[in-house]
């Protein structure tokens, strides 16, 4: 889900709600603790320059049990990003405090509240790692493929 439509499906709400995709909610407390940009330039494991840009949303829960965002507040935050930031409108990636430590999640929109869509990695240079379309097992990969020089990750 790109940021413009956030602001869309944000301007028909009165409140916000961010569900998981096992019908669990984040607890109506949260707090948006940041809305920016990220950007990412790396080398996949075959070598190729990667580069990538998201929005970020960070989701934190308080001990303010009072609190609960309006959807106009949360609209306002990101037209201030957009102006500040100069944030362009790209995907969304959310981060939420786990028990443990901080998940990342992609986003969607239900109709009536946003779903925070579970993320996986993934082998960019399946090609160069020798490893075949249906999955990264260890028997898709050639017994060549991973010695000195084969190309492997």
């Amino acid at each position: 889900m790109k940021l413009s439509e956030v602001k869309v499906a944000l301007e028909g709400l009165e409140r916000v709600d961010f569900q998981f995709e096992d019908g669990s909610f984040v607890a109506e407390h949260f707090h948006v603790t940041e809305v920016g940009q990220v950007e990412k330039k790396f080398i996949d494991c075959g070598g190729v320059m990667r580069f990538e840009k998201k929005v970020s949303f960070q989701l934190w829960n308080a001990n303010d049990f009072e609190h609960r965002l309006k959807a106009g507040k949360l609209l306002n935050i990101i037209r201030l990003s957009e102006r500040k930031l100069e944030i362009e409108d790209g995907e969304i990636e959310v981060e939420v405090q786990g028990k443990d430590t901080i998940g990342k999640y992609h986003l969607d929109f239900n109709g009536s509240n946003f779903v925070l869509l579970n993320t996986i990695t993934a082998c960019l240079a399946e090609d160069a790692c020798g490893i075949s379309p249906e999955g990264a097992s260890s028997s898709s990969i050639e017994a060549t493929s991973c010695t000195p020089g084969g190309g492997c990750c």
